[in-house]
């Protein structure tokens, strides 16, 4: 520190200020300025003793109060262990079954609806006692006594092809409508299932609805444009023997074929390789994402002569060397066949 020598004005000169209490009133003459006056005044107020930390006392009651609520939060979560373990594994689980308890059961309701519709969906004069009885194990008591063939009139025929799950609306923890997509007498059909599930248990709450099967869409237009001719010349000379290998499962032969890290599992047999229909490769470098139609033997059963099904693939290839491509993987295309 450097001292500038004392005028015996009271004044300083510049780079000293006297020394002046922490606390306490300011003394006469003692060179300060109003603003520092202010700023000691609101360090220690005039006429007002040390009380000691500052009016640290105001903490007190807070760190209280906070130490009050710690010890209550600990004794709940104490007895909470020791009164029901069960219960506070269930509120730090993530997957436990307190988490799910109050969902509706879908898997049950989609699984229960199901079985359902194989008794609904198939009805004749000849079995109508017993398609009744079955219906009963399915609906409520009171709606297999009011309606025993839930709203078949008793004449005709209804037969189930095939049916399966296609979709499930939950309503609330004990409403559901499972719809099932269906073949009846040859056509295509969703029937909506009212299904109300409580207590572990599910019921079809009543007769169901006959809905539209779904509509078909227009697909999008394919990006590709011409094919690569240089390179579909050079992969024609692979496809056709990867394709008989692949229809037989030949593990080797496959192994030619695949690019390093690659895969391969083959069909083992269940057709025969006849020929390439067409194959589309579009511009880009040394990894394509080619689109094969294959047309494939596929053997008879106890009939005479070759079907044959022509089928679409995509292919991911890589060229490592002029003229030589190798297979990544192959997959079902989204491109129709023939639409190139």
């Amino acid at each position: 520190m450097f001292r500038g020598s004392n005028s015996g004005n009271g004044t300083h000169s510049l780079g000293y200020l006297p020394p002046r209490p922490l606390l306490g009133p300011v003394p006469a003459g003692a060179g300060v300025s109003a603003g520092e006056t202010d700023l000691l005044e609101l360090e220690a107020p005039p006429g007002r003793g040390w009380t000691g930390a500052g009016g640290r006392w105001r903490l007190w009651p807070l760190r209280m109060a906070l130490w009050a609520a710690l010890l209550v939060i600990a004794y709940r979560g104490v007895t909470a262990i020791v009164f029901n373990p069960a219960g506070a594994l269930r509120a730090g689980g993530t997957a436990s079954a307190g988490a799910t308890a109050g969902q509706f059961p879908v898997a049950l309701a989609e699984a229960y609806a199901s079985e359902f519709g194989q008794v609904y969906l198939n009805f004749s004069p000849a079995t109508q006692a017993q398609r009744e009885q079955e219906l009963a194990a399915f609906v409520p008591a009171s709606v297999a006594a009011a309606n025993p063939d839930l709203g078949w009139d008793g004449a005709g025929q209804m037969s189930l092809q095939s049916e399966q799950v296609a979709g499930i609306t939950v309503q609330d923890r004990q409403h559901a409508v499972v719809t099932l997509l269906a073949t009846v007498n040859g056509q295509l059909m969703e029937l909506g299932v009212p299904v109300i599930a409580s207590a572990g248990g599910v019921v079809v709450a009543g007769e169901p609805a006959w809905l539209p099967a779904p509509h078909q869409v227009s697909p999008p237009p394919q990006p590709g444009g011409a094919s690569d001719p240089v390179a579909q010349g050079e992969l024609m000379n692979e496809l056709p023997a990867f394709f008989a290998a692949y229809a037989n499962g030949d593990t080797a032969a496959l192994s030619r074929f695949a690019a390093r890290g690659a895969a391969l599992t083959g069909l083992g047999g269940a057709v025969a390789f006849d020929s390439i229909a067409s194959v589309h490769v579009p511009p880009g470098g040394a990894v394509r994402q080619i689109t094969v139609t294959v047309i494939w033997q596929v053997p008879n059963q106890g009939s005479p002569g070759i079907a044959k099904i022509a089928m679409t693939y995509r292919v991911s290839v890589l060229a490592l060397q002029s003229g030589k491509w190798y297979v990544i993987e192959i997959s079902a295309s989204t491109e129709a066949v023939g639409a190139k």
